[in-house]
């Protein structure tokens, strides 16, 4: 891997890679480093249309045969095969290769699964404060930047619907505390926006005030 932020699709590896790992030995000790390191070393064996699996690209043709059973895997590193046949993963080069097989078959699945209907998430409570009171959605990419953010590429086009549920207080003060284009570019989550101390302040505010009932 280079020195640039991973991609999606690798994060995405290494989840799939270190659930694998999780399956069969569940108090693994170390399991974000391991897994870390055996991505690093599988990866650069992927075939590219799979290090660019996606929805949008599955739904463009873009990505052919993703058939695992049929991808050649010998140039998996002696290193890897080795680390894993030590912990006890594999007992030898097949099983090595069965064990990546069954991660890129997961990982493909998941990687090209469709987004999920956004109205579905819908929630009971403010995804800030937390307070059962009525609730309106917000685009976490914003409509109108929408075209921008598919340009630049920050986002794919199935992230545009993406929503979060707040009440209208809660929603007034997000698009307040930053303008719609640092939203759909550093805060198009409700974990990114938390991650602000003027949100957090506001938030310990409403969750105080007794307009509804608060979790917990």
């Amino acid at each position: 891997m280079s020195e640039r932020e991973p991609s999606s699709q690798y994060t995405l590896f290494q989840d799939c890679l270190a659930s694998q790992l999780f399956a069969k030995e569940p108090e693994f000790n170390d399991l974000s480093d391991f897994a870390s390191y055996l991505a690093a070393e599988a990866w650069p064996v992927v075939p590219e249309r799979f290090q660019k699996a996606s929805y949008e690209a599955l739904t463009r043709g873009d990505l052919g045969n993703l058939d695992v059973d049929e991808l050649p895997l010998d140039a998996l590193s002696t290193s890897f095969v080795d680390t894993l046949i030590s912990y006890g993963q594999a007992e030898d080069t097949d099983d090595a290769v069965k064990f990546v097989r069954k991660v890129l078959g997961k990982y493909a699945e998941e990687a090209t699964a469709p987004p999920p209907v956004w109205s579905s998430t819908r929630t009971k409570e403010c995804e800030i404060c937390e307070r059962q009171v009525p609730l309106t959605y917000h685009h976490l990419v914003p409509r109108s930047v929408q075209t921008k953010a598919l340009k630049k590429g920050w986002h794919t086009e199935a992230m545009l619907n993406k929503v979060a549920w707040l009440c209208r207080p809660c929603h007034s003060v997000v698009h307040r505390v930053a303008s719609n284009e640092e939203l759909a570019q550093s805060y198009h989550t409700v974990e990114l926006l938390l991650e602000r101390e003027d949100v957090q302040r506001w938030q310990r505010y409403a969750s105080k005030q007794r307009f509804g009932v608060k979790r917990g």
